[in-house]
């Protein structure tokens, strides 16, 4: 068995095998379990996993290409707290994942589809966080970031148009990441554009 396999086998969850996961079991603990949507390159999920080894954390991507490149970095040892699944985050999730599950969900730069006749593909729709709020433990926290000023924009607006979250920040964004924040390598390249990105956090009320 090649050491590819062996990872896979421990790291990436088995949808076909599960109906709906139990975390205490994937993970062995009731520690809490926190979401990564699109985890890119996992610079970000592989970082957190060793910033936070009290916490247990779940990758969903949805291109194996990603998935093989996540996995191939981990370490059974040092990231033994992260799961990969190749999910798409609708309103079937929940036949995988029950409700209240995460206490936090990171939202990592997602395409920002610039153009306006693809503004109806852009992850951040009413839909799309109606999903989330299910998931979500009650208190729970949403992190998004992008570096694309207008979809900023959109993300603040869809927001304030809900009552079941609030934002952390007054004017709905801070340009100012917390202290533990995780540069990527595409927010690094991005900057050096100078685009600045932009941090959003809401809390499940």
């Amino acid at each position: 068995m090649d050491d590819l396999k062996k990872k896979r086998d421990f790291f990436e969850l088995n949808l076909k095998l599960e109906i709906k996961f139990n975390f205490r079991k994937v993970y062995g603990n009731d520690n809490p379990v926190h979401l990564e949507i699109g985890s890119g390159r996992g610079e970000f999920l592989l970082h957190k996993s060793v910033q936070h080894p009290d916490v247990n954390f779940l990758a969903i991507e949805l291109k194996e290409k990603r998935i093989k490149t996540i996995i191939r970095q981990l370490d059974t040892k040092i990231n033994k707290n992260v799961r990969v699944a190749r999910l798409f985050v609708d309103e079937k999730i929940t036949d995988y994942i029950p409700e209240e599950s995460f206490q936090m969900i990171y939202i990592i730069h997602p395409d920002p589809w610039p153009k306006r006749k693809h503004h109806k593909n852009r992850l951040i729709q009413h839909c799309f966080i109606d999903v989330l709020w299910r998931i979500m433990k009650p208190g729970g926290f949403i992190e998004i970031s992008t570096d694309h000023k207008e979809y900023a924009n959109w993300i603040v607006q869809h927001f304030r148009e809900r009552k079941d979250f609030e934002s952390v920040y007054d004017k709905g964004f801070t340009k100012n990441p917390e202290e533990e924040h995780i540069e990527t390598f595409f927010e690094k390249k991005k900057r050096e554009e100078g685009f600045e990105p932009f941090f959003m956090k809401y809390r499940k009320v």
